[in-house]
Formats: structure tokens, sequence, C-alpha cells
């Protein structure tokens, strides 16, 4: 018999009744909603708590409440209040005088002060005193120049200054002010007035010149107006003055009959240039005093102008106008005004302001001079050897057949 046939053995159990572990603890869950609002009014908070830290003095309490006792402030005695705040608001009151003692000068001073326009108690200088007197004189003058039909024979005799008559007066002033228009105005950097006076000037000498009909004075000359061709054997540099030397590139012949040769190529010209370039210059300036032939023989000229091959005066190749240089002066003269006007905050003490602020006017000046030296430096001009050039006779040349 088998063991499940006994009458006393317990029933089975139900398998789903039978745990081989313990039940797990339930887990607790937030919504989401909820956290997301916590997470907002935590971030306000501390914003808000930021801003508040970031402004300052702007959130303290300004006013103390009234029952407290300010003992830093000190009522001022009633007798004060009454004062001028300033020394405007006191009215100097004026001095009574006495009758005059004998000598007193007083009042021949202020009178003569009033004359001249001074008012009482300024000092003035001498040369004040003497502009003042001048326009009093003018003011008081007569006519500048009188006209006098009688004729003077003591004055005219003497041969003295005096003979001079008021007429001739007039010519000496206009001589004046034409020499004073002559003169470039101050701050003229490319003598702009020189030029318009150079255009405005007339001929008075009438209308017929006064230079009779010349014929030449040798059948070999080169005439006025005659162009030469060459280049440049030497290189210009503006910096600095110097020597310059070209080579005639075509033959020149006479001006009469133009078959007779009297330069031939390969002729030397000598000459120098314009070392002083003004602002916004562009061409460099050159004339030639000396022509070497070939066979050695040479003859002297009276600065011929030299020319580009269009017949503009003066050369143009390269122009440096050192922008680099002026933008580095201007950049190290704003660090240095930067660097300066740092300041190491507001409780800074007096020794240390004041080595600050020496520091500041010392350094600013040395870089608004490195930007005026670097403004005043004139540009430079550039001309490469070999660049072609015409030359123009201004004068008769007379020279002699080159044989061929």
């Amino acid at each position: 018999m088998t063991d499940t046939s006994r009458p006393d053995a317990p029933s089975k159990l139900d398998p789903e009744q039978l745990q081989l572990r313990a039940s797990p603890r339930r887990a607790v869950r937030f919504r989401r909603g909820v956290i997301v609002a916590i997470a907002a009014v935590g971030s306000g908070a501390i914003l808000g708590v930021t801003m508040m830290a970031l402004q300052g003095p702007a959130w303290r309490i300004k006013h103390q409440a009234e029952d407290r006792y300010n003992t830093e402030r000190k009522p001022p005695a009633e007798g004060l209040e009454a004062l001028p705040k300033d020394y405007t608001g006191i009215m100097p009151k004026a001095p009574v005088l006495g009758p005059p003692l004998p000598g007193d000068l007083g009042r021949p001073i202020l009178e003569r002060q009033r004359q001249l326009g001074i008012a009482p108690g300024q000092d003035i200088s001498a040369e004040e005193q003497r502009l003042a007197q001048q326009a009093i004189e003018a003011r008081e003058s007569q006519v500048l120049f009188r006209i006098d039909n009688r004729p003077r024979q003591t004055d005219v005799a003497g041969g003295g200054p005096s003979a001079q008559q008021p007429s001739e007066a007039l010519p000496q002033s206009g001589a004046t002010r034409a020499s004073a228009s002559v003169a470039p105005a101050e701050g003229d950097q490319n003598n702009q007035q020189r030029k318009l006076d150079f255009i405005s000037q007339r001929n008075t000498s009438g209308i017929y010149n006064q230079h009779a009909l010349q014929t030449p004075a040798s059948p070999y000359q080169l005439m006025a107006g005659s162009v030469i061709a060459a280049s440049l054997v030497t290189g210009i540099n503006s910096d600095l003055p110097g020597l310059v030397v070209a080579q005639v590139t075509e033959n020149v012949h006479d001006t009469v009959t133009g078959s007779i040769v009297l330069i031939p190529q390969g002729s030397r010209l000598i000459g120098t240039y314009d070392s002083v370039v003004a602002f916004g210059q562009r061409r460099a300036l050159l004339v030639w005093r000396r022509i070497i032939l070939p066979d050695g023989s040479s003859i002297e000229i009276d600065n011929l102008p030299a020319t580009d091959t269009a017949g503009y005066a003066g050369l143009e190749d390269k122009v440096d106008f050192h922008t680099w240089q002026l933008i580095k002066g201007v950049a190290l003269a704003t660090l240095l005004g930067v660097g300066t006007e740092l300041s190491f905050g507001e409780n800074e003490s007096d020794l240390v302001k004041a080595i600050r602020e020496s520091t500041q006017q010392n350094i600013s000046q040395a870089g608004q001079r490195i930007t005026e030296k670097n403004l005043n430096i004139q540009p430079t001009i550039i001309v490469r050897p070999g660049w072609p050039l015409r030359v123009i006779v201004h004068k008769d040349l007379v020279l002699r057949p080159y044989p061929t």
C-alpha cells in the first residue's frame, strides 16, 4: 500500500498559495507635474536672491527709523543758517571816501583808465597800455592824407624825407600788401596761396612786347620746346636728397632742319631731385644740370625739368605713406591710454590715486607725441632705375654736330 492511501495524510495545498520569497516593498511614485513645479519654484527663488545680491546698496534701507538716534548727524548752529552759502552772496560795500587831499592822483588816474577802457583795479601790461593809447589816438585823429595844392619850396629844396608827396605812400602800402600776400599762409602744407598768387598776377608793362625778334646764333641749335627722351640709370628715394643719372635713349636732332645729330644716343644726364615731399604728393620733382656726350664733351644746362612720357611734370612710380607705422603708433597710444584708465577700485588711497593720475598724464602725453611724430613723417616717393622720362628744353642750347 502507498502513503496516499493513508486516511490520516494531509490534503495537498494549492500551488498558487505557495510563495518561494517575500513580496517586494511597494515603490512610492511622485507625479511629474509636482516635481516640475517644485523645481521651478526653487529656481525662481535662487534667481531672485541672486538679483537682489547683485543690486548692491539699492536694496538697503536708506533711512533709519525715526526713533533711532543718529550719532553722525550734528545739527548746525542757528547762527550759521542765516549766513550766505558762498562769496557770491556777499555784496561788497563801497568804501566811503572823504574829501580829496592835496596832491591826490586817484581821480585823474581813474578818469584816464575810463578813457582807455580799462576796468578799475585791473592790472594791465605796458603792451596793453600802448595798444589802448593807439586806439584813442586813432579815434581822435583827423584825415590820414591831407591834399595841399600849395607848393612846399622849403621841403623840396631841403630834399628831406618830407619831400615825399602823400600820393607816393599809396604804392608803398600796396607793395607791402603784395609782399605780405607772397608769404605762405600758416598751416598751408601745399602752398596753395602761392599758386593762387601766381595765377592772379598781371603784366602791367603794356600791350606791346619789349623784346625784339632774335635770329639764331648758330645753325646747330636745340631750341626751347625740344624734348629729349631718356631713362633713369639710378633710382630715386625721396627720404634723402641726392643726385640722379639718366641716359639718352634716342638721337636728338637740331630744331631747324631736324637732320643734324646734336645729342647722340647714350649721352648722360646729371641732375638732382627734391627730397621735400608735401602731404599727399605722389610725383618726384627732378631737374637736370649737365649733359655729358659720349666723346667726353659736356655742357651745363639751367635746371631742365623732367617729365613723364605724357609730359606731366615729375615722375610717379611708388609712394610709401607709412600707413602701417602710423597705425602701430595709434594702437600703442590707445593701449597706453586704456592701461592708465584702469583703477584699483574705490578704496584706493590718496597716494595710489596720485601715482595713477600722474602715470596716466605722462603716458597720455607720450602717446600723443608718438602719434604726432608719425603724422609728421613725409611720404616716401620711390622711382626705380630704368624708368622712362622726357627732358623739356626751356632755353636754347648751342651745340655742335656730333659725328656719326
